[in-house]
C-alpha cells in the first residue's frame, strides 16, 4: 500500500448483525407454519364438533341447535352398536395378525445376509401402494370368475370360495387386504427395534448354550416389546379409522356385515346428506380413538420403563 493511499477502516463489531426487530420476528417465524399447520387442523374439527349438535342437512341450509339429540339418536341405534362391534372386530383382528407376522418376518430379516437385505427391498412395496388402489387390485384378484385366487387355491380344493358374499368371508378378505398392506411396516418398525437391541447380553446367553426360544422369551422379547407396542398403537389407532379398504372392497357389505363406523359415517353424511348425524359418528370415533390410544400409551410407558430397568 502506498502512503498516499487513505487507511481501510477496521470492521465494527455490529456488522453482519440482523436489526433487532428481525430478531425477534425470528422465533414467530419458525412457529408460523406449525401454527398454520394446527389452524388447518382444528378448523375442521371444530367445525365437525359444532355440526354435531345442530340438525344439519343439505334439505336445511339453516341448522338449528339441538343439543345432544344426535348423540341420543345413534346411541339408542342397533346399527350404531353393530358399526361399534364390526370396527372393533376389524381392528383387533387385523392388529393381532400384523403384529404376530411383523414379529416373524423381522426376526427372519434380523441376520445381516444378502437374503435379509435384498427382501427388506421387496418388503415395502405394499407401503407404496395407495389402500385404495391395492384394494381395486385384490378386489379383481377376488372374483369368482376371472380373479386368479380362486384359480391358485383350485388345486387345494379352495377354488370355489366367495371372498365377499358371505358375512365371515366379507370381514376375512378386509383384514387380509390389510394384513397385506401394512404387516410391511410393523416388520420394518420391529426390526429396527431387533437391530438397536444391545449385543453382550445376546453374546452371553449364547455362551452359556441358551437355544432361540429361551432366548426369545426372556431376552429378545423384554427388550423388544416396546418397539413392538408402537408398532401397535400406531396400527390399532389406524385399524379403528378404516374406511378406504372396506368401501372399496364391500361397500359395507353384503348387508352391513362390514359397516364400520366410518363408513356408516359416509353414507350417513354423504348419500343421505345428514351432515350433522355423520359428524356425530366422527366425534363419537375420535373420542373412541383418542381413549385407546391413551390406554395404549399408558401401557407403552410402563413397558419402556420396564425395558430400561427402572
Amino acid at each position: 500500500m502506498s502512503s498516499g493511499s487513505a487507511p481501510v477502516p477496521a470492521p465494527e463489531a455490529t456488522d453482519g448483525l440482523l436489526p433487532a426487530w428481525r430478531r425477534s420476528a425470528r422465533p414467530y417465524l419458525l412457529v408460523l407454519p406449525a401454527v398454520a399447520l394446527t389452524i388447518g387442523i382444528l378448523y375442521p374439527f371444530v367445525q365437525g364438533a359444532i355440526y354435531a349438535f345442530q340438525n344439519y342437512k343439505a334439505t336445511r341450509p339453516d341448522p338449528a341447535f339441538i343439543g345432544f339429540r344426535n348423540f341420543e339418536r345413534i346411541l339408542t341405534d342397533e346399527g350404531f352398536w353393530h358399526s361399534v362391534s364390526v370396527t372393533a372386530k376389524f381392528a383387533v383382528g387385523a392388529t393381532v395378525v400384523e403384529t404376530v407376522l411383523g414379529v416373524a418376518v423381522a426376526l427372519l430379516l434380523a441376520r445381516s445376509s444378502l437374503v435379509s437385505r435384498v427382501l427388506e427391498r421387496f418388503l415395502i412395496l405394499p407401503l407404496m401402494v395407495a389402500p385404495i388402489i391395492a384394494t381395486i387390485m385384490w378386489r379383481l384378484m377376488m372374483q369368482p370368475s376371472v380373479g386368479i385366487l380362486n384359480y391358485v387355491l383350485r388345486p387345494f380344493g379352495l377354488g370355489d370360495l366367495a371372498w365377499t358374499d358371505t358375512p365371515t368371508m366379507a370381514m376375512f378378505s378386509v383384514i387380509l387386504i390389510d394384513v397385506w398392506i401394512y404387516t410391511p411396516f410393523v416388520a420394518l418398525l420391529v426390526l429396527a427395534g431387533l437391530r438397536s437391541l444391545p449385543r453382550a447380553p445376546f453374546e452371553a446367553a449364547s455362551v452359556e448354550g441358551a437355544g432361540f426360544c429361551f432366548t426369545f422369551r426372556n431376552l429378545t422379547l423384554p427388550m423388544l416389546w416396546p418397539y413392538i407396542l408402537v408398532a401397535v398403537i400406531f396400527r390399532f389407532m389406524d385399524s379403528l379409522k378404516v374406511f378406504d379398504i372396506i368401501f372399496a372392497l364391500t361397500g359395507g357389505g353384503p348387508g352391513n356385515a362390514t359397516m364400520a363406523l366410518q363408513v356408516q359415517a359416509y353414507q350417513d353424511a354423504i348419500p343421505f346428506s345428514n351432515f350433522s348425524l355423520g359428524q356425530t359418528y366422527m366425534l363419537i370415533l375420535w373420542a373412541v380413538v383418542y381413549v385407546a390410544t391413551f390406554g395404549l400409551i399408558k401401557v407403552l410407558g410402563k413397558a419402556q420403563a420396564r425395558a430400561a430397568g427402572v
